[in-house]
C-alpha cells in the first residue's frame, strides 16, 4: 500500500521533536526553541528527511491560524482597561518608536520609505510566546518588570493585524497604490461587516448548540467558525489568520469562551508546534554560514536597539532603571508574528530572497538566546542601576509630610515594601491600631492613587540602599516584602540584612522551594502563599471529619514550628490522625440534670469516681448562669446541677443508671 507523503513527512516531523524537545525541557529551554531545531535539522539544509516542504507549510499556516485564534479568544477587553497605560502608552510608544528607528537607519543605507517602514514592522514585534513561557517558569508574570513585558506584548499582537493590512500597499509600487488602497477600502468595509454580523450571530449559535449539551456538537461549531469565519476575509483580500482573529474575539466575548478555549487546545497546541518547525524548515544554514558576519551584525543591531528603546519607553513609563533594564532584555527579541509578517512582504516584493534567509537567521538565534537573556536580566537590571543612578522620590527633608507616620516619624516603624492586596491589608491594620510604618511602592498609578486617600507611601526600589535608608531601615522595627517579584525580594533583602543586622525581616513568597534561600539571604519569617494555603485546605477538610480545633491548632504549629519540612514530606503523622479520628467517631456527648432525690448529690468528683465506676468522664458543668469547664476533683455536685459528660454510649449508660441511682454505684 502506497503511504501518502504528507503521513511520512509528519512520523519524521514528530519522531525528531520529542528527543530535540526533551533535550530543551531538561536544559530549562522553552520546547519551542526545540521545534525550531528540530525544523532545521530535518531540513533540506541538513539532513533533508522532509520531503514536502509545502504540505508542512500548510500546516504551519493553519498553525498561525490557530496561534491567532487563541489570542483572540483570550483578548479581552477588561484586561485592556486595566493595563491601558502599560498596553497603549507603553506598547505603542515601544511599537512606533521601533519603526520609526528602523526605517531611519534603513534609508540612510539607500532602501525604499516602503521598504524601511516594513523592516520597522519586523523588528517591533518581540517573541509573546518564548517571553510568557519564560517568566512564568521564573514566577515573574506579576513582577514590575513581568507586567511591563506583557503589556507591551499585547500591544504587539493587537498590532500585527494592521501591518498585515498595510503589507500590500507598502509593496504596490507607486502606480498601483490607488487600486490597493481602494482594494483596502472594500477589505475593511467587508471587515466591519463580518465582525458585526459574526458579534450578532455567534452567541445565538452557542446558545442553541449549548441547550443540546453534546461535546461533538459543540467541537464541530468551534471549527466551523474558525474556518468560516477565516474563509469569509479571504475572499475579500484579507488573510486567513486575520478571520482566525477575528472569530476569536467574537467568541471571547461570549459565555462559552474558556469552554472554547479548553476545547481547542490540543489543536492549537500541535498545529503551534508544526509553526514553529516550520521556521526551522525554511531557514537555509548554507546561506547562514555564508552571511555569518551579517547575521551577528543585524542580531546584534536589533538586539541592542530594541534593548535600549524599550528601557527609554519604561523610564517615560516612570519605572526605576532595574525594572525598566529587565523589561527591555526581555523584549529584545524578534516574535513569531515577524515570521508571517516577513512571509508576507517577500510575496509583496519588500524582501528578496537572501535578505529574508538573513532575517530569519538572525530571528531564530535571538529568539534561542532570549531564555538566557531572560535569566541575566538581575544581574543586568543591578549592574544598569549601578551606573544609571535613580533620582530618588523621597524628599530631601525627613520632616515633610510624605514621611509623617502615625506617629510622627519613622523610627520604631514598620517599612511595606508592595502595596498589593497584602500590602494594603498589613497598612490597613497597623493604621487601624496606631502603629507607625511606611510603604514602598513600584507601581506610580498606584502611588498616585493611595497618596490622594491619604496613605504614607512612596515610589521607590526596595533593591536599593539609599532608598531603604530613606524609609529609616537603620530605625525600622520591621521590614515586611510583600511583593510579586521574587528576584526583587531576594536582592531587597540581601540590602536590608547587609543595612540593619536587627531589623525584623518577614518576607511574602508563592513558593515553598523559595524558602531557604530567603532564610540564608537574612530573612527571619518567610510565608509563603503555597504554604499557606495548604494549611487552610488541610484544617479545613479536618473541621469536615471533625476533627478538634486544638487538634487542628497543634497540627498547624507542629508545621510551622518544623520549618515547613512536614510540608515537603509526609504532611501529617496519618497512623495517629487515623486512631485519633476514630476514637472521636466512637465518643458521644450527653447532658443530664442532677435530680433532686440523686445518690450522686453533695459528693465531690473525687468521691464519685465516676471515670472509674463507668468509663465517662465530666467535662463541664453548669450551675445557674455559670459554667465550670474542666471541674476539679473537690467540686461539690448539687441538685440542678447540669453535667456534660462524654464517653461511649455503653459507658453513658451506666452513669446516667448511677446519678439517676437507678443503678448500684458499685
Amino acid at each position: 500500500m502506497h503511504t501518502p507523503p504528507i503521513l511520512t513527512d509528519l512520523v519524521v516531523l514528530l519522531f525528531v521533536s520529542l528527543p530535540v524537545a526533551f533535550l530543551c525541557l531538561r536544559l530549562k529551554l522553552p520546547v519551542l526553541v526545540g521545534f525550531m531545531l528540530t525544523g532545521i535539522l530535518i531540513g533540506p539544509s541538513a539532513f533533508a528527511l522532509i520531503g514536502e516542504k509545502e504540505t508542512i507549510e500548510l500546516l504551519a499556516e493553519i498553525g498561525v491560524m490557530f496561534l491567532l485564534f487563541s489570542i483572540g479568544i483570550e483578548f479581552s477587553l477588561r484586561r485592556l482597561i486595566e493595563m491601558k497605560k502599560l498596553v497603549f502608552i507603553g506598547g505603542g510608544l515601544q511599537v512606533g518608536l521601533t519603526i520609526l528607528a528602523t526605517a531611519g537607519i534603513s534609508i540612510l543605507f539607500g532602501r525604499s520609505v516602503s521598504q524601511s517602514i516594513f523592516f520597522g514592522f519586523l523588528i517591533a514585534l518581540s517573541s509573546t510566546a518564548i517571553v510568557l513561557k519564560s517568566y512564568v517558569d521564573r514566577n515573574e508574570v506579576d513582577s514590575p518588570h513581568g507586567k511591563t513585558g506583557i503589556g507591551i506584548l499585547l500591544f504587539q499582537d493587537i498590532s500585527v493585524v494592521p501591518m498585515m493590512l498595510l503589507i500590500p500597499i507598502l509593496g504596490s509600487g507607486e502606480g498601483d497604490t490607488a487600486e490597493v488602497l481602494s482594494g483596502l477600502g472594500i477589505s475593511l468595509v467587508a471587515l466591519v461587516v463580518i465582525l458585526g454580523v459574526s458579534y450578532f450571530l455567534v452567541p445565538k449559535i452557542f446558545s442553541v448548540i449549548g441547550k443540546l449539551r453534546s461535546p461533538e456538537m459543540f467541537v464541530l461549531t468551534i471549527v466551523f467558525l474558525f474556518l468560516g469565519i477565516s474563509f469569509a476575509t479571504s475572499q475579500f483580500g484579507l488573510s486567513l489568520a486575520l478571520g482566525a482573529f477575528i472569530a476569536g474575539v467574537v467568541i471571547s466575548e461570549s459565555d462559552y469562551s474558556h469552554q472554547v478555549a479548553a476545547d481547542i487546545l490540543p489543536f492549537r497546541d500541535v498545529f503551534n508546534s508544526i509553526f514553529f518547525v516550520s521556521i526551522g524548515l525554511l531557514l537555509s544554514v548554507g546561506a547562514l554560514l555564508a552571511n555569518f558576519g551579517t547575521v551577528i551584525a543585524l542580531i546584534c543591531a536589533l538586539v541592542i536597539g530594541k534593548l535600549v528603546l524599550i528601557w527609554v519607553v519604561a523610564r517615560l513609563l516612570g519605572f526605576p532603571q532595574r525594572i525598566a533594564a529587565m523589561s527591555a532584555i526581555g523584549l529584545a527579541q524578534v516574535g513569531e508574528f515577524s515570521f508571517i509578517l516577513a512571509k508576507a512582504g517577500q510575496n509583496n516584493g519588500l524582501l528578496i530572497d537572501s535578505e529574508y534567509q538573513t532575517f530569519l537567521g538572525a530571528s531564530i538565534i535571538s529568539m534561542i538566546a532570549t531564555p538566557f537573556m531572560i535569566s541575566l536580566a538581575p544581574r543586568f537590571g543591578a549592574v544598569v542601576q549601578t551606573i544609571l543612578k535613580d533620582k530618588s522620590d523621597f524628599p530631601s527633608s525627613d520632616n515633610e509630610e510624605i514621611h509623617v507616620t502615625s506617629n510622627g516619624g519613622l523610627n520604631n516603624h514598620v517599612i511595606i515594601v508592595g502595596y498589593g492586596l497584602n500590602g494594603r491589608n498589613l497598612a490597613r491594620v497597623m493604621k487601624a491600631v496606631s502603629l507607625p510604618y511606611t510603604i514602598l511602592e513600584l507601581d506610580m498609578e498606584a502611588v498616585r492613587r493611595a497618596k490622594a486617600d491619604g496613605e504614607k507611601i512612596n515610589f521607590g526600589d526596595s533593591t536599593r540602599a539609599e532608598v531603604l535608608k530613606h524609609a529609616g531601615l537603620t530605625e525600622a522595627y520591621a521590614l515586611v516584602v510583600a511583593t510579586s517579584d521574587p528576584v526583587g525580594a531576594r536582592m531587597t533583602v540581601s540590602q536590608a540584612r547587609e543595612l540593619n543586622k536587627t531589623v525584623h525581616i518577614i518576607v511574602r513568597t508563592k513558593y515553598t522551594s523559595e524558602i531557604n534561600e530567603l532564610l540564608d539571604l537574612g530573612a527571619n519569617e518567610v510565608i509563603p502563599e503555597e504554604f499557606e494555603t495548604s494549611i487552610e485546605i488541610f484544617s479545613r477538610v479536618l473541621q469536615r471529619y471533625g476533627i478538634g480545633r486544638h487538634v487542628i491548632e497543634g497540627e498547624i504549629e507542629k508545621i510551622r514550628r518544623q520549618g515547613y519540612e512536614m510540608l515537603r514530606s509526609p504532611s501529617l503523622p496519618q497512623a495517629r490522625i487515623a486512631k485519633l479520628n476514630k476514637a472521636l467517631k466512637s465518643a458521644e456527648t450527653e447532658a443530664i440534670c442532677v435530680p433532686p432525690s440523686s445518690p450522686v448529690s453533695g459528693k465531690t468528683l473525687g468521691e464519685l469516681r465516676l471515670r472509674t465506676l463507668t468509663g465517662t468522664t465530666i467535662i463541664a458543668i453548669t450551675r445557674g448562669a455559670d459554667t465550670e469547664i474542666n471541674p476539679d476533683v473537690e467540686f461539690v455536685i448539687q441538685p440542678e446541677d447540669l453535667l456534660l459528660l462524654v464517653g461511649t454510649a455503653e459507658n453513658l449508660d451506666r452513669a446516667i443508671a448511677l446519678i439517676n441511682g437507678t443503678s448500684d454505684p458499685n
